[in-house]
């Protein structure tokens, strides 16, 4: 699917869609990742896609802890995690932080932005590819393709 954000309201709108036709998987956690470059949106989409969820504190990127889990008080879900593996420079930190386990319970729901940086541990996810929409005169302006 490929939607045309012309503002944040749209934005909010496509994250809350999305979120509300999310089925968990039963095996493992739910892994989405979300692909683009520096300011193409994936944070905010991520602020509203947890908001919609019931995350009630304030969704920042967490670039520089790498990992942040927000409770989720209703839902399918028990915990959102989101990671910034923008510094991830090894795979092993990943590992290293508790990734096999957190990749293996089902009531996590996780989403990691940059995620082509931990590639070869990467399970099977859906993508979100966030891009500017070009020639456009609105900086807000994006394309969100989800590839599920």
């Amino acid at each position: 699917m490929e939607f045309l954000s012309k503002s944040m309201k749209e934005t909010a709108k496509i994250a809350e869609d999305f979120a509300s036709g999310l089925e968990p998987n039963k095996e493992k956690a739910t892994v989405v990742g979300f692909y683009g470059e520096l300011g193409s949106g994936k944070t905010t989409f991520m602020k509203y896609f947890a908001e919609f969820l019931g995350v009630g504190e304030t969704v920042q990127s967490p670039t520089f802890v790498i990992e942040k889990i927000y409770k989720i008080k209703d839902g399918v879900f028990r915990h959102l995690i989101h990671i910034d593996a923008y510094r991830i420079e090894k795979e092993e930190e990943m590992l290293n932080l508790g990734w096999q386990k957190i990749v293996s319970d089902p009531k996590n729901l996780i989403c990691i932005e940059w995620p082509e940086r931990i590639k070869d541990i990467m399970p099977e996810h859906i993508k979100i590819f966030f891009e500017y929409a070009a020639g456009v005169n609105d900086e807000n302006e994006r394309i969100i393709k989800i590839e599920k």
